[in-house]
């Protein structure tokens, strides 16, 4: 069903390369072609050119704690089983058996020391390597070579504060380098604890009718959006505070590669108790800030970072939400990945997690609220899915196509912040999608087959 044809034709290169060329002319002049979405050529180019190519998010450690643990993942279309052996390693591996293709592992999660296809019987240890197959003798008369015909693994795995990505190519940078300035923000996001934040539950998993893009250029600048589409957060009481007007409470943060947060300076905006996320002062005393610059410390303080995306579909939120109107906000951490599956439709994946060393109970409300934010049936959630698939519907127009109707990408723009000492830019307002254009800027990058490599801040 999710299938698609590899790029051969010269017309469909061309136009891929044409694609690109207006997309870079429209954003110089503040407009997106709506053909971005939607579209048969373009979903089999970010198939091949994006997602073969990139650093993607596939688990979080705390999901493989034992020897033997395995979880179900994708890589774009490729299926993909992420394991930790005896020595603790991770690997992630392509769940089709050597022999006729047939996916391995038919479960989302489990414990094993070897997988065995289905079809022929073909076995394998979970790191990969091919162990036998039945009648061995007298169908092969020898041994496949263990090491050749084992599982195809991804060449390149790397974890950052837990978060285990992995990249199929052997080329390009390694992870540290792909994030650049976003690593920074990690330090400040995710290493405020040397036990680590661990995964609440298994990841949710609902198909939206809507292009993987949307979600990923939204979480990366997107705040314009929040006072109208989310404004029932407001008046249901979930909200810390009033949610309209907060394009004048969020900053801006562009790094390299495409990859941007938001932060909002939430004790302007709701109250001095909202530095660091909101967290109460006796969690907040227990966070190892050593490893911390000023700049660092003093975002945290001022304008924590709320949202962001790491190129292409890996995406965070943590913000504080009440689990019941009326009580204490509880801030919650929410990571997503916006599964490509066809064109114009994506499956969302979506964790919650909490910093380890946290008592038991705020764990369990922080995760009620963030249900109720970002959940399958949240609040926030079922604002944008709905939008986003209206995007898709409108990028399936004719009318639309055959006009080249684009899309608004003006607003006004103001100049960096010329005193920021940290890494990447920093804007002292969201207005102006800059995030955004940095998102689509590297995607075309991408797209054009440029090195994965290169630095850009859009």
């Amino acid at each position: 069903m999710y299938g698609y044809k590899p790029i051969t034709l010269q017309s469909e290169a061309s136009y891929i390369e044409n694609l690109c060329d207006r997309i870079e002319a429209s954003l110089d002049a503040g407009y997106m072609p709506v053909d971005a979405f939607q579209d048969d050529r373009v979903f089999r180019a970010e198939m091949e050119r994006i997602f073969t190519r990139s650093w993607v998010f596939v688990a979080h450690e705390t999901e493989l704690p034992r020897s033997g643990d395995f979880v179900s993942r994708r890589i774009g279309l490729d299926q993909v089983i992420v394991t930790r052996t005896s020595d603790g390693a991770f690997n992630v591996l392509l769940n089709h058996c050597r022999h006729r293709g047939t996916p391995v592992c038919m479960e989302d999660a489990g414990n094993s020391t070897h997988f065995r296809c289905p079809y022929h019987g073909w076995t394998y240890k979970n790191n990969g390597d091919f162990v036998g197959a039945p009648e061995l003798s007298m169908a092969y008369g020898e041994r496949p070579d263990r090491k050749i015909w084992g599982l195809i693994r991804a060449p390149r795995v790397e974890s950052v504060y837990g978060f285990i990505f992995a990249c199929l190519s052997e080329d390009g940078p390694d992870l540290k380098a792909y994030l650049g300035g976003a690593g920074w923000m990690f330090d400040a996001i995710f290493g405020l604890h040397p036990d680590g934040l661990r995964v609440l539950a298994p990841p949710e998993r609902f198909i939206i009718r809507a292009d993987w893009k949307s979600g990923a250029e939204n979480f990366s600048g997107d705040s314009y959006h929040v006072g109208t589409a989310h404004y029932s957060a407001t008046l249901s009481g979930f909200a810390a505070g009033d949610l309209r007007n907060n394009g004048d409470k969020a900053d801006g943060f562009l790094f390299e590669n495409g990859h941007s947060f938001i932060g909002h300076r939430f004790p302007e905006w709701f109250g001095p108790e909202f530095e660091f996320w909101g967290y109460p002062p006796e969690l907040r005393e227990q966070f190892d800030l050593s490893r911390l610059d000023d700049v660092q410390l003093h975002m945290l303080k001022t304008v924590p970072p709320t949202i962001g995306t790491i190129f292409p579909n890996f995406s965070f939120v943590r913000f504080p939400s009440a689990a019941s109107p009326g009580e204490a906000p509880s801030a919650y951490t929410d990571v997503r990945v916006w599964q490509p599956l066809e064109p114009g439709v994506m499956e969302m994946w979506h964790w919650q997690l909490e910093y380890a060393f946290m008592p038991e109970e705020y764990q369990r409300t922080s995760y009620i609220a963030g249900q109720f934010g970002f959940g399958a049936g949240g609040m926030i959630e079922e604002d944008d899915t709905v939008l986003w698939e209206g995007i898709a519907r409108f990028a399936r127009s004719p009318l639309a196509r055959r006009d080249a109707i684009p899309l608004h990408y003006k607003q006004k723009r103001s100049d960096p912040d010329p005193d920021w000492k940290g890494p990447g830019q920093h804007f002292t307002t969201t207005y102006g999608e800059y995030m955004q254009e940095g998102f689509w800027r590297r995607w075309v990058k991408d797209i054009r087959g440029a090195d994965g490599g290169g630095s850009h801040n859009g």
